[in-house]
Formats: C-alpha cells, sequence, structure tokens
C-alpha cells in the first residue's frame, strides 16, 4: 500500500498495523519530520518517497524522492499499489485524494478535508473511511433499510470544563490537551472548537448519503457513533478510543485484528450523552445549514484552516477562530461551485481575504 502522511499519528498506527500483518509499503510521504521518515524508510524499505520541500532531499536516506505537490501525483501514478491511505492533513491533502480516484485505486480515507470542500466529485462508494466516527457507522448501517438518524458523539475537547466567558484568553498550551485521543495540533484545536465534528457530519453525509446527523457529547470516547432506527431502536458502536481498529477495518480485508482490547462492559464507569452548546462551540451551529448546502464546506474549511494557523502561532485568540469563519461566509456567500477548480480558487480567495481582514 501507499502511505500519505506517514509520520502523523494515523500514518504511524498504520505502519504498526502494516508491521503486524506483514503489509508491504510501496510509498511513503510526509511534510517535515524527516527524521521520522527516515527511520520508516529503514523499517519498511519503501520503494518511492515524497517530501514537502526540496531543499530537505540531501536529507532522506533514499534515491527515489519526489517532492511536492505534483511529486506526491506523480508518486502515487508511478505506484503499483491499489490501496492508498491519505493521512495527510487539511486542505493539501485533496489533490491526492482525488488522484488516487482518478486511478481507480482505493482510498483510505482520513483526510477528512478531502469530503468537506469537495464531496460531491467523489465516488464514496469507493472509500473507505477511517474515522472511528465513520467506521462505527458503516458497522451499524450495514444492510438497513430502516435508518432514522445517524449520531457521532464528541468528547468535547479541551476546553467542555471551561465557562464560555474562560475561553477568550485561552492558551494554545491549553487548547492542545485533548482528553481521550493523542492526535496533530490541527484537528486536537479543531476538536475544541467543535470545528472537527461538524467536518465529520459532512463526512457522513457524502459517504452513506443521509441527511439527518447530528452530534452527541459523550465524554469518554467509548461509544463513538449511534443508529436510530424507524421501529424505535438504538444501535451504538462502542470501542476503546483507539485509531488502529478503524484502521484495520478500512485496510484489512479480514476481521480477526485484534488491535486493541476488547470493553469490559461490567467495569465500565457509567455513560452520559449531553446536546452540544451552540453558545459555548458556535461553529457547530453552523450543522444544519451545511447539510442543506454542502458546497460552504470550502469556505468553512479554508476560513478554519487560517484561523487556526494564526492561533498556533499566536496572531489570534482561539474565538477568532469562529469569528474568521462567519466572517468569511458574511463575505462569500453561497459558493458557486461547478467543477473542481472552483474549489481551489474559493480556498485561495477566502485565505487571501481572511489575510486583509484579520490583521
Amino acid at each position: 500500500m501507499i502511505i500519505l502522511g506517514s509520520t502523523g499519528s494515523i500514518g504511524v498506527n498504520t505502519l504498526f498495523i502494516a508491521k503486524e500483518k506483514n503489509v508491504s509499503v510501496e510509498a511513503l510521504s510526509c511534510g517535515k519530520n524527516i527524521k521520522l521518515l527516515n527511520e520508516q524508510i529503514a523499517l519498511f524499505k519503501p520503494k518511492f518517497v515524497c517530501i514537502q520541500d526540496e531543499k530537505d532531499k540531501a536529507l532522506v536516506d533514499h534515491d527515489r524522492i519526489f517532492c511536492g505537490q505534483e511529486g506526491l501525483k506523480a508518486m502515487i501514478a508511478e505506484c503499483k499499489s491499489s490501496l492508498v491511505v491519505n493521512a495527510i492533513v487539511g486542505f493539501a491533502g485533496l489533490s491526492s485524494s482525488l488522484m488516487v480516484q482518478k486511478l481507480g485505486k482505493t482510498l483510505a480515507l482520513a483526510n477528512k478535508e478531502s469530503l468537506v470542500v469537495a464531496g460531491k466529485f467523489f465516488d464514496t462508494s469507493k472509500i473507505k473511511a477511517i474515522d472511528s466516527e465513520h467506521a462505527a457507522l458503516k458497522c451499524l448501517i450495514d444492510k438497513r433499510k430502516d435508518i432514522k438518524k445517524l449520531f457521532i458523539t464528541a468528547s468535547g475537547g479541551a476546553f467542555y470544563n471551561y465557562k464560555i466567558k474562560d475561553l477568550k484568553n485561552v492558551s494554545v498550551k491549553e487548547a492542545l490537551k485533548h482528553p481521550n485521543w493523542s492526535m496533530g495540533a490541527k484537528i486536537t484545536i479543531d476538536s475544541a472548537s467543535m470545528c472537527n465534528k461538524l467536518f465529520e457530519v459532512i463526512e457522513a453525509y457524502h459517504l452513506y448519503g443521509i441527511e439527518q446527523i447530528d452530534a452527541l457529547i459523550e465524554r469518554k470516547s467509548l461509544v463513538h457513533a449511534l443508529c436510530e432506527f424507524k421501529d424505535g431502536g438504538i444501535s451504538a458502536y462502542f470501542s476503546h478510543a483507539n485509531m488502529r481498529l478503524s484502521i484495520a477495518q478500512a485496510i484489512l480485508d479480514e476481521h480477526d485484528q485484534s488491535f486493541i482490547e476488547n470493553l469490559d462492559l461490567l467495569t465500565m464507569s457509567s455513560l452520559k450523552f449531553e446536546k452540544i452548546s451552540l453558545k459555548k462551540y458556535p461553529i457547530f451551529s453552523l450543522k444544519d445549514e451545511l447539510l442543506k448546502d454542502p458546497d460552504l464546506g470550502v469556505i468553512i474549511n479554508s476560513a478554519n484552516e487560517y484561523m487556526v494557523y494564526r492561533f498556533l502561532v499566536q496572531k489570534a485568540q482561539f474565538l477568532d477562530i469562529a469569528k474568521g469563519i462567519f466572517k468569511a461566509l458574511d463575505h462569500f456567500g453561497t459558493p458557486k461551485i461547478n467543477q473542481i477548480e472552483d474549489v481551489f480558487e474559493y480556498d485561495k480567495q477566502v485565505r487571501l481575504y481572511l489575510d486583509k481582514e484579520m490583521k
């Protein structure tokens, strides 16, 4: 298989499974973490690697090196592997997702932004979702025709116990303290703002074609998804908070992976489900509007990526993230997206607009 974003959390866990199950790795890509990439090269001996910046080429212990977005697409095209794990963070992963489908390869998708900004341009029947929530939904809805509503769960992120008035001056360090998951900085901030859950809702819509989707807070991250049926029944999917399970379900054909322990229901503490506060998490208030007009995803994602970056480099406050998103939506209105090039142009224009407005 090919692993894009091999040095991130998803990539590292995917390689763990590849090693355990003796799955060959034809190609790896990473951004800046050349040290870890070299360790992965030594262990898995890929045929090709791709890095973000050509200036780092001399640091890589390999003789078949591609560089940048165009290099990434060229590498995917040259590989014989039919399975591609896309664990690239953010809008940067879109081009690779499109290339994978163009070539008829199977896309194991952790890059949710591909569907958030351009879901209508993908054949989602050929996508294997890696997010734990979407893997759980797949198990719950398989072969069922009587579905009334889907639910995914959220932990509440780093600021669940904070009062709204206390969010004004929170630090980057505080925002990066996720209670249950070990993830990269971008997705951890998105969890704190609930933008990640908004994106997972629209991702579920594109994957499964069901518009009745909501999210609930379940603090322990032991229930990943629920499915409500028309007869009044509800099914829930339980597992430990560990991405190896959903990754294995996406990349392996067999179902005896045993990569995490089963939950012991007798020792499990009580669970509680809560409504997401739209005052505390205003970004999530966009859910219904986004489900009605999924093209808004490109505006929301671009604004969010830009504002999260500013927050991480301490050029904006945490609450400015939501302000930037709503400002961009007010300015651009409903995007007119008729071809994939429109997605890239809107992404560019949103960032340029906020660069002028938010300084």
